[in-house]
Formats: C-alpha cells, sequence, structure tokens
C-alpha cells in the first residue's frame, strides 16, 4: 500500500557564486582514507621511486662542511643523527648503510681532516651505539608497517566484498560513489550502498548502521545481501523494505544467541530505498527509514525529494507493522538523485557550525548548471565542500552516493 507523501520545499539558497573549491581540499580528498605508512611513502617518493635517503645523507654532508670549515665547533658526533633520522623514515639496509657510512665520516673528520681538539673515542662510541640502535629501531618499524599493510589488504578486501564494484550504466543509471572512512586505520564501516537490477526494475539503496566497529561492517553485509536478493525478485518495493527491516531483527537475534556484546542488541540502520522502472520515465519511488532525505539536483536547481521518513529498520519490535510508505515522486531525466549519509550532514567546522550541502551546489549551478549534475562532478563537489567545512576532521564515516538516468 501506498502512503499519501507530504510536499517538502527546500527553496532556492540564494547568494553570489563563490569561487570554487580549491585545489587545496580537492587533494585533501585524495589523502582521506590513507594510512600514515601510505601518506609517508608518497611524500618521500618521486616518480614511485624512494628518495627519503636523501635527507639524512644531506644532514652528513652538512655536518661534515661545518666540522671542516670552522674550529669553533666540534660538530662531528653530531652524526649519530644521521642514522637516527634514517631509522624513521628509510629501510633497513639504508639506515644501515648510512650508519656506516656516519662512522666512516666521523673518523675521516676527526682524524684526518681536524687541525684542532679531537673528539676521541668517546664520540665514536657515541656514533656506533646510535647506528646500532637505529638499525634495530628501523627493523621495528618495518616490521610494524608491513603488518599496518596487511591489515590495510584485509580492510580493502571486506570493504571491496561489502561494497562491491557497481559496473557504470549498470541498471541503466549513471552513478559516481565515494566513501571516507572517519577511522583511518579501519577504511571500512557501517555505512552501505548498492544498485541492484532485476526484472521488475532497478533498486539502489544507501545506508548507515548505527554503531561502528566489526559489528556494524557484519550488519551492513546482512543488509546487502537481502537487498541484492529480494530487490532482484520482488515486484513491490515495500515487500523489498519489509524484508529488510525482518533481516536485521533476525540478525540481532542471531548476535544475542551468540553472546555478542558492544551494541548489537539495539543495533538499527537508517536508509534510503529508490526504485526505478521503465514504466515510469520521469518519477520514482522511495522509502526513507528514519535516513537524512535525498537531495534531487537538476539544471534548475535543488530540492528535497518528497518523502515521508519512517522509523529506522530495526524498529519494528517497538512498532510492530508500521513501515514508512512507498512515495512516488518526480524526478526528471536531467535531475541526479543525491543520496548522503550523516558524515556529511553532521560535518562542522571550527565554530560548530553544521555543513550545508545543498548552498554549494546552488553555488556550482549558477556557474555550470549542466556539468554539475553529473554524478562524477556533484559527488566530487560535496566530498570537497564536506572536507574544507570540517577542515578535514571527520567525525563519522561518510557516503555520498549519486545516480540518474543514464542520459541518451
Amino acid at each position: 500500500m501506498r502512503g499519501t507523501c507530504p510536499r517538502v520545499s527546500l527553496g532556492r539558497v540564494r547568494g553570489r557564486v563563490h569561487r570554487r573549491v580549491t585545489g587545496r581540499w580537492k587533494f585533501v580528498g585524495r589523502l582521506v582514507g590513507r594510512t600514515d605508512v601510505e601518506l609517508r611513502h608518497e611524500l618521500f617518493s618521486v616518480r614511485g621511486r624512494s628518495i627519503s635517503w636523501l635527507f639524512p645523507l644531506a644532514l652528513l654532508a652538512v655536518i661534515a662542511v661545518i666540522d671542516v670549515t670552522t674550529g669553533a665547533f666540534q660538530v662531528i658526533s653530531w652524526t649519530v643523527l644521521v642514522p637516527g633520522i634514517a631509522a624513521a623514515i628509510c629501510g633497513v639496509w639504508t639506515t644501515a648503510g648510512l650508519g656506516v657510512l656516519a662512522v666512516c665520516v666521523y673518523l675521516l673528520a676527526d682524524l684526518v681532516w681536524q687541525d684542532h681538539n679531537h673528539t676521541g673515542l668517546p664520540g665514536l662510541v657515541l656514533v656506533l651505539l646510535g647506528s646500532v640502535i637505529a638499525v634495530v629501531a628501523s627493523s621495528v618499524r618495518v616490521r610494524g608497517e608491513e603488518r599496518m599493510l596487511h591489515m590495510r589488504d584485509i580492510a580493502d578486501t571486506t570493504r571491496r566484498t561489502v561494497l562491491r564494484p557497481i559496473p557504470q550504466g549498470w541498471g541503466g543509471l549513471d552513478h559516481a560513489a565515494v566513501y571516507l572512512a572517519a577511522d583511518t586505520e579501519a577504511r571500512v564501516g557501517g555505512d552501505f550502498y548498492d544498485i541492484q537490477l532485476g526484472p521488475h526494475g532497478t533498486r539502489v539503496l544507501i545506508g548507515d548502521v548505527q554503531g561502528k566497529g566489526l559489528g556494524a561492517v557484519e550488519t551492513a553485509s546482512a543488509l546487502l545481501g537481502t537487498f541484492r536478493e529480494t530487490g532482484y525478485y520482488e515486484a513491490d518495493l515495500l515487500t523489498v523494505a519489509e524484508r529488510l527491516d525482518q533481516r536485521l531483527l533476525r540478525h540481532r537475534q542471531h548476535t544475542q544467541g551468540l553472546g555478542y556484546s558492544g551494541g548489537d542488541g539495539d543495533r538499527f540502520a537508517t536508509a534510503v530505498l529508490v526504485g526505478f522502472s521503465d514504466d515510469l520515465p520521469d518519477a520514482v519511488d522511495a522509502v526513507v527509514f528514519g535516513h537524512e532525505p535525498p537531495l534531487v539536483v537538476g539544471p534548475k536547481g535543488v530540492r528535497r525529494l518528497e518523502s515521508e521518513a519512517g522509523l529506522p529498520l530495526g524498529m519494528a519490535d517497538i512498532a510492530p507493522s508500521v513501515l514508512p510508505p512507498v512515495c512516488r515522486v518526480t524526478l526528471a531525466r536531467d535531475e541526479t538523485l543525491l543520496l548522503m549519509t550523516d558524515g556529511v550532514t553532521e560535518a562542522r567546522d571550527p565554530e560548530g557550525r553544521f555543513y550545508q550541502p545543498a548552498e554549494d551546489i546552488v553555488r556550482a549551478l549558477a556557474v555550470d548548471p549542466d556539468g554539475v549534475v553529473a554524478p562524477q562532478r556533484l559527488v566530487a563537489l560535496v566530498r570537497d565542500g564536506t572536507l574544507r567545512h570540517c577542515r578535514g576532521l571527520l567525525v563519522d564515516d561518510t557516503t555520498i552516493f549519486a545516480v540518474r538516468r543514464v542520459v541518451k
């Protein structure tokens, strides 16, 4: 049964056109979600080749030149800094080589190049001991990084399993998505999205599982599995919604039976379910489970999708037989549906103000009304705007998902 949906109007956000997002925040957008190890490797690499050894080598050369050219300072013992710095940014063998080089430079400077007082054996022991400690520290660091990268690979595999890649044009939809994990080491959280093609049309789902950690990932995986099956076989979108709600309840009962802790006992999920059909070329069906209503972006402006929000998924035991209605709303072919999780809408600036993506979109539309509605452009615009607003400090996992019918 379809419900009567109230009309929700966003209105136009007025104001003169601001300058576009700077390259700084586009660059930050590419860095978010990467580990410290990856960022350090990129920082000390040129065309894929590491140049980290240049920095300790340059320091060694500076120390040697200062020691040779001046007699006012005995700085040759500072060569102990060279393997110490190498231990932080170089590999084990590079650190060992720079340690040996530091010892050799010390001996040359102390025994051959100097006319003033020698630092002698104590300085040599200091450099030798520092080099040995640096090699050990480098070995510990490299092993830790290898374990971290291995865990990263496992997390990436999990993410690809839960959030499977979606082919372009899948189900007759042009789409783009970006997922930014608030925890850069986790790389995957409770946000989920997918497109399912079937004999009854194409269904789109986006959602956010309450909580974090592996429990949230497991819940998201269970919901996506149900969506991929029922979204294909069920003709009625309301039936798909009911199955999703029941699946979360059964999943919660299962985790409780296993004795899992950590919030699984009351876990819920907000979600938006959208149905595209060839029989409705200028409209879509939508069900909103306590989620932020999607935005509809077109060359003429921005508006909220007309919908009636219901309770989140997993609340049927509190309010049985109460599901949000299926709303049939207008969506023109030149309009793009923008779906976001609360990582976008809850992003705050240093003054505590929430991010308003519609304002950025309206400004961009004033400059390029036809280009902004493309899903790839729209997702990039909101991603950069979110990172700019919160200064790159995400407090929650963030998913931005844009879909529209393929423009022929």
